[in-house]
């Protein structure tokens, strides 16, 4: 029995692939769960439309971007400008001063200032909006240790995008991108490993048909079930949850089909790396299924996160869909707002794709 184990921490210690993914899994998916799982908002880009410039406005805005949950994007004049800015999807919170802030608040005891936030992700939103009424509360308590009669700021909020606060207009968009993912990229992956195990790959390359085209017959199936079964969420989320969807029909189509093309030629990168369906699976739900849930701005906003994951999720091309997504189906965003993402996603597609052809190989001895 000693023999056997001796033997068998040998094959470990050999097997040099797998003894980074048994070590590695648990200091990766701590180090993200740790990260990346945080109720706490830092560094959220705000946008200040100040119609009164008075002293007191002016110290509310200070004591906001003070703090390290804000960070100032611009201050715009018109109101017209808050709703460009939100749409762009940079911008996650305006605060907005009625005319004669200060002056209303010393003669007539009160005034009100508006708060307008991007509910696309609702629970950021409230947060973001209790940050600000406790930092105007402290405003207001330090202003009437002062002032001989009490003096009260009251405030508006306005959610767009998802004014009842669904987490379902949340969940729709990421959960799309994860069964796209699972579909596109993990079962293909796994379907030309198990080609390449079974010994069947061969006989494929055998017949008169090129790689190419071998390739492509393997990958249009998962094509065809990926579309379906985004159409199933998209139709579920529509009918059953009331999702909208204020955008292009066809843009959102062709935004899905650009994805689809990019996991599906990551999915086959991962077949050209791997021999074993075993060792795929691991690469697949290492590479893709974590960054994906974690990484991709679906469930955390990538904005909570250091900024070494915050880097980090830039190569995940679910951050970039889930942005299409979100802007597409919420905002009725066009391609003239989605432009950069959709680049983003077209040169991941072109860079896996010549990364597989390079990688493929027509003899598998």
């Amino acid at each position: 029995m000693l023999a056997f184990t001796r033997k068998e921490f040998r094959h470990i210690l050999r097997d040099w692939r797998t003894l980074i993914i048994l070590i590695g899994m648990p200091v990766i998916q701590v180090t993200l769960f740790g990260f990346a799982i945080t109720n706490e908002i830092r560094d959220a880009y705000i946008v200040i439309l100040d119609k009164s410039k008075d002293v007191h406005s002016l110290a509310i805005s200070q004591k906001i971007l003070s703090t390290e949950y804000f960070k100032l994007a611009q201050r715009v004049e018109r109101d017209i400008d808050l709703h460009r800015i939100f749409k762009q999807g940079r911008v996650k919170f305006a605060l907005v001063f009625e005319p004669g802030f200060g002056e209303n608040l010393l003669r007539e005891g009160s005034a009100r200032y508006q708060v307008i936030a991007d509910a696309t992700d609702p629970n950021t939103a409230n947060l973001l909006i209790n940050y600000v009424r406790a930092i105007t509360s402290g405003y207001e308590q330090e202003l009437n240790r002062g002032l001989p009669r009490p003096v009260q700021i009251g405030f508006r909020q306005k959610m767009l995008y998802n004014p009842e606060l669904k987490g379902v207009y949340l969940f729709v968009p990421g959960t799309i991108s994860i069964i796209l993912m699972l579909v596109s990229a993990m079962m293909t992956s796994i379907s030309i490993t198990r080609e390449k195990e079974l010994g069947t790959m061969e006989v494929l390359l055998a017949t008169p048909m090129s790689p190419l085209q071998i390739i492509v017959a393997k990958v249009l199936p998962y094509i065809l079930l990926a579309f379906v079964n985004a159409s199933m969420v998209l139709f579920l989320g529509v009918v059953v949850f009331g999702v909208p969807i204020h955008g292009s029909l066809a843009l959102l189509g062709a935004e899905t089909l650009l994805f689809v093309i990019t996991v599906l030629s990551l999915g086959i990168f991962i077949s050209t790396l791997t021999s074993s369906q075993q060792v795929a699976l691991m690469v697949s739900l290492m590479g893709l299924m974590l960054p994906t849930i974690l990484l991709s701005g679906f469930i955390f906003p990538v904005e909570n996160m250091p900024k070494l994951l915050q880097f980090i999720s830039n190569i995940v091309p679910a951050r970039w869909f889930i942005i299409i997504l979100r802007s597409i189906m919420l905002k009725g965003a066009g391609l003239e707002l989605l432009w950069k993402e959709t680049a983003i996603l077209f040169g991941f597609a072109a860079f896996f794709i010549l990364l597989s052809v390079k990688n493929f190989k027509v003899r598998l001895t």
